[in-house]
């Protein structure tokens, strides 16, 4: 085995995130963090993504600046920019082939920066496994999807086994699940994570994302974006195959509670200050936020559905609609030119934390990608759920089933049914959910702050890394 010489320098610690916004966004504020404590980070991004960073935030050269012990590193994607698959549907194409040709830049990096500590991208499974063995360091898999959808990938070939999956048809999507432990009777076969149905046409397949899990096993320890209270039951059944676990949940919510400035956004668009005055002139908890994420494509019928669900309603809304989320651009224009002010207001990028802590929010009608639903349950938002893939079929059903932080809408986009689950979560039950959702968001505050589980298990990780430097 080949080892690096510790004795002479302090830890230094290797971040690499999966190059999509959910993924950097998280791994980035752990990074801040550790920073904060004092120790050498290295942030490793893709040439194509850490582009982004730059053209889409213009204080990234004033975030470097106040973390001296932050830099960014870049890592080729082994792609044409010409030809780039993007960070949304194709982001497994990036992923294999960082998976297939990254290691000898990673092996670079870990000599020269003299690492002592590799914190990695779970959804990379093995990718620095024979490193960290080569050079005596410790490797950490960070898992950057919720804990309920990780333990159903680890539950995978146990539902094989049970004869559970596959999934057999539309017929066979409310069949529950009988044999996750933790989780027994919960979901239905529509609950499982995207890659579990058969006609997905996602390339990211079943066997690739177990695989993954499976192989964060080698790793040192796991660390998780969630608390204590709020995946509890989950959590110890994780326990029993990953030991040393860190959950460090709601990460953006333990930076906030560490300084008192803001943090770098980490946007990969331009951001769209126009809702501010707009937002503010609005009754308090008022306004439907609606945002499906950085990657959630939408169909024409889908849009206009939504629209009218939304109009229907007589809520007011403020929806963000990303540049590349809709092929047809006069559909767009139909959107800003038939929606009044009075009504609702459409932007194409927002900082989605300020958003939601708006006093004027009712209510978040979500893709439940995993940072969406916890900078929700930071705020206290309640939620409608319409998942699009990965962990985000899971997210809904544990926010309707399990949190009762809102409602599921999952495989349907009718205009009848989103104008009741709106009038639902805004008018007839909003006491019912805007209590539960402050609860947690209560219990979630109470992870953070010192003597909290995330507040702890965040120290516990520090001294974890300091050792891999003795």
């Amino acid at each position: 085995m080949e080892t690096l010489s510790k004795e002479k320098f302090s830890p230094h610690v290797l971040i690499f995130p999966c190059p999509a916004q959910g993924h950097v966004n998280s791994m980035l504020k752990l990074a801040e963090l550790l920073a904060i404590q004092n120790l050498h980070v290295t942030f490793l991004n893709t040439e194509y993504i850490h582009k982004r960073l730059i053209r889409f935030n213009d204080d990234i050269q004033a975030f470097s600046e106040c973390y001296p012990m932050l830099e960014f590193k870049t890592i080729s994607d082994f792609h044409n920019e010409e030809e780039h698959p993007g960070f949304g549907e194709r982001i497994g194409d990036v992923i294999e082939s960082l998976s297939l040709y990254g290691k000898p830049f990673l092996r670079d990096i870990i000599v020269s920066e003299k690492i002592t500590c590799i914190i990695l991208d779970g959804i990379f499974g093995d990718l620095a496994t024979d490193l960290a063995s080569e050079f005596g360091i410790q490797l950490i898999h960070f898992r950057t999807i919720s804990a309920c959808c990780f333990w159903a990938y680890i539950c995978v070939p146990k539902l094989l086994e049970c004869n559970e999956l596959p999934i057999r048809g539309e017929e066979d999507m409310d069949r529950i699940i009988r044999n996750m432990p933790g989780m027994e009777n919960l979901l239905r076969c529509r609950d499982l994570p995207s890659f579990c149905r058969e006609n997905q046409k996602n390339p990211i397949t079943l066997d690739y994302v177990v695989l993954r899990s499976q192989q964060s096993l080698k790793a040192n320890a796991l660390i998780l974006n969630t608390f204590e209270d709020l995946d509890f039951s989950i959590l110890s059944q994780i326990r029993l195959h990953f030991p040393k676990l860190y959950t460090l949940g709601p990460l953006h919510h333990l930076l906030n509670a560490t300084k008192k400035t803001s943090s770098f956004k980490s946007n990969f668009f331009k951001v769209d200050r126009t809702w501010m005055s707009w937002l503010d002139s609005q009754p308090l908890k008022s306004v439907m936020y609606v945002s499906f994420g950085s990657t959630t494509p939408m169909k024409r019928q889908e849009v206009i559905e939504i629209w009218h669900g939304l109009l229907n309603s007589k809520t007011q809304f403020l929806w963000v609609i990303r540049p590349n989320m809709v092929q047809e651009k006069g559909l767009l224009k139909m959107l800003e030119e038939g929606t009044s002010k009075e009504k609702g207001l459409t932007v194409e990028w927002v900082p989605q934390d300020e958003v939601l802590a708006h006093k004027a929010i009712g209510a978040f009608l979500t893709h439940s990608g995993w940072n969406s639903t916890l900078e929700s349950i930071v705020c206290g938002v309640p939620m409608i759920c319409w998942p699009y893939f990965a962990d985000q079929q899971v997210n809904s059903r544990f926010v309707s089933e399990v949190w009762k932080i809102g409602l599921d809408m999952k495989d349907v986009c009718d205009r009848n049914v989103v104008e009741k689950m709106v009038n639902d979560v805004m008018v007839d039950r909003k006491d019912e959910f805007l209590g539960s959702s402050m609860k947690m968001a209560e219990l979630a505050s109470k992870s953070v702050s010192p003597s909290g589980s995330s507040y702890n298990n965040f120290h516990d990780l520090i001294q974890f890394i300091k050792l891999t430097a003795l």
